[in-house]
């Protein structure tokens, strides 16, 4: 895990080097263990190391035998050791002992398809001589970041937007319409950001820049192909084996690994399969919330520790913590979200890295298997949607008025009679409602929304044409997978556990294991009302039935509560400033009324003015400098 930044001058002109130089330093967090850099006239590398693989011998750039290949490369190729014998074989010299020379060797042998034959986390950048090309690509599910920004004659790249601020050319400008999406999905899908013209390389896309211009391609192009025949045992037998595999080769580590640990089902699969492997106990991580008594997970967390034999270490965290940490978190994070769990995950990282550089996670499960409650709304949905009118319409009438915290069943109500699917699909994923956002919405972003509440849906359309095939909880299930994951969850992780020069691997995003269950039919997934139907059978293996089926904590935290109490005037102050950008683009009364509405307990808005609270502080922190 590192961090990677350059420039290339699509003129031939030379690059400006001081200016490679601040982005290199604008991510030096990433990579405290050291620092390299390459200029070859047009264009320059960068690059900040955190030392994992081949610690002494794998500083960056890295090149080939006669330099005519140099590469920055951020992340981990997993099968580099199957890799590294295949190339020998054919020929390949190598000078050291690190994943990232097989990256430049297996260009060599394969040229850009040499991506399709990795299995690992990436987001590289790698310089071909002579052919005066810039070849980039970022992994299969977006586990590592990639951003870049094209000034006319120069584009710039980094694993972190705050190194492409450094060129003074990059405006700082709030993109209006990815706002509009961010209020509707509560991330900014790719390859779009909140920045004007600052833009992701989307997961499983790799990038070609030349003085010809740039060109963008994916090259994961799976789509979900059911199986037409199975048995459920030897499917069982084959996942178990398949996750198996993928935690052992993400166990390849020269510096010690831990484990974020709750008390659920997917982390605790992957501390008893790590205890099989690891000739020591296994260092493993949580945190507990101040006033969060009913969602802590500590106590059980501890009580799986002890079953396996780790080491155990929690922190509890207070809203002081929280309200210390504010004054950096959009720093950190870069893009706002409305996912109220993501600067947990900076502090988990925080105790993490006392401790360990490396640590695996169980995010990824969720997603492919079924296991948010949207996905049984979707399922519904199919039969919903063939009632008649004089069913659906008095009845999501009536639902819209129960007074109350019942956000997700109003919301889940009035996209379920939806004729068309991605519309329905935007308006589950979105609480903001066509209604709210005709009265928060003001200024430049109430044109988003003058004449198509739901026209930020087109931001799906490629992804959701790919299976449109399929049935709808299909569709949606892989829509996250490649949308929500990357571009909300993974990029909290990788942004969070970064601040804090940490790594972490996510067993569970190998892409064999999601290609593996894209291939299950849906009752394997979600098996009547039940998510992670086949997923759960299988972690049986490894784990007692009460951890596997018992209720899912996740990251809960009690912030709603301190939004109201301890962290009320630091609320007030985000949202009600005159001179904020909140006040520029929403309607402060309505929010207000928000405010009121949720303090009261009359509705349940507390995802709404986190999200708020979110874009205030990305607006101070990036647009104010």
């Amino acid at each position: 895990m590192c961090g990677i930044c350059g420039i290339f001058d699509r003129s031939g002109s030379p690059i400006d080097g001081n200016l490679l130089g601040r982005m290199t330093s604008a991510i030096s967090h990433r990579g405290p263990d050291g620092q390299g850099r390459f200029v070859d006239r047009e264009v320059g590398l960068g690059h900040r190391r955190l030392s994992i693989i081949d610690v002494e011998g794998g500083a960056q750039p890295i090149g080939n035998e006669d330099g005519s290949l140099q590469i920055v490369f951020n992340g981990e190729i997993y099968n580099f050791v199957e890799l590294r014998k295949e190339l020998e074989g054919a020929g390949h010299t190598f000078k050291t002992r690190s994943d990232t020379e097989v990256i430049v060797h297996a260009y060599e042998q394969w040229g850009k398809g040499c991506v399709e034959r990795f299995n690992g986390m990436f987001a590289f950048a790698l310089w071909d001589s002579n052919k005066r090309e810039l070849f980039l690509a970022r992994d299969h599910l977006g586990i590592k970041p990639l951003y870049y920004v094209d000034l006319g004659g120069r584009i710039l790249f980094g694993s972190e937007i705050k190194a492409l601020l450094q060129d003074s050319e990059c405006v700082r400008d709030v993109d209006v319409e990815s706002l509009a999406e961010l209020f509707t999905y509560r991330y900014v899908p790719s390859p779009k950001t909140l920045f004007k013209g600052i833009r992701k390389l989307p997961a499983g896309h790799r990038m070609t820049l030349s003085a010809r211009g740039f060109e963008v391609e994916r090259f994961w192009g799976w789509t979900p192909r059911l199986r037409e025949s199975w048995n459920e045992k030897a499917l069982i037998e084959e996942y178990c084996a398949l996750l198996e595999d993928a935690v052992r080769l993400q166990l390849r580590s020269d510096v010690p690994l831990g484990l974020f640990l709750s008390s659920g089902v997917d982390s605790g699969a992957l501390l008893a399969i790590m205890s099989q492997y690891s000739s020591g106990p296994v260092q493993a991580f949580t945190i507990g919330f101040e006033g969060g008594e009913k969602t802590n997970e500590v106590e059980d967390a501890r009580s799986l520790a002890r079953m396996f034999g780790a080491e155990h270490y929690f922190m509890e965290v207070t809203p002081e913590d929280y309200l210390k940490y504010y004054e950096n978190y959009l720093w950190d994070l870069e893009e706002p979200v409305g996912n109220e769990t993501a600067a947990a995950f900076y502090f988990v990282s925080k105790i993490t890295r006392e401790k360990v550089k490396v640590t695996l996670a169980g995010q990824g499960a969720d997603e492919p298997w079924a296991g948010y409650d949207r996905y049984l709304g979707a399922k519904l949905s199919t039969f919903y949607s063939r009632l008649p009118s004089m069913v659906t319409g008095p009845l999501a009438l009536f639902v819209n008025r129960i007074p109350g915290r019942f956000e997700r069943l109003k919301r889940g109500v009035s996209s379920l009679s939806e004729p068309d699917m991605l519309t329905r699909f935007t308006k589950m994923y979105s609480f903001f409602s066509a209604e709210m956002k005709q009265q928060l919405f003001k200024g430049p972003l109430m044109a988003q929304i003058a004449n198509e509440a739901y026209r930020a849906r087109e931001a799906l359309r490629r992804l959701q044409s790919d299976v449109k095939h399929l049935d709808p909880v299909t569709q949606m299930l892989y829509i996250d997978t490649r949308a929500n994951l990357p571009d909300d969850l993974l990029m909290v992780g990788d942004k969070m556990s970064m601040a804090n020069s940490l790594e972490v691997r996510v067993p569970f995003l190998d892409y064999r294991l999601v290609e593996f269950i894209e291939s299950l039919p849906l009752k394997l997934k979600l098996n009547g009302l039940t998510g992670k139907y086949l997923h759960k059978k299988s972690m049986v293996k490894w784990l007692p039935k009460e951890v596997v089926y018992r209720k899912k904590k996740g990251f809960a935290n009690p912030v709603e509560d301190w939004f109201r109490t301890k962290m009320r005037p630091f609320v007030e102050e985000c949202l009600f400033n005159p001179h904020s950008g909140v006040n520029r683009f929403f309607d402060q009364q309505y929010i207000r009324h928000m405010l009121d509405q949720d303090r009261k307990g009359k509705e349940q808005l507390r995802r709404h003015i986190y999200l708020l609270v979110s874009f205030e502080l990305w607006h101070r922190a990036f647009m104010r400098s």
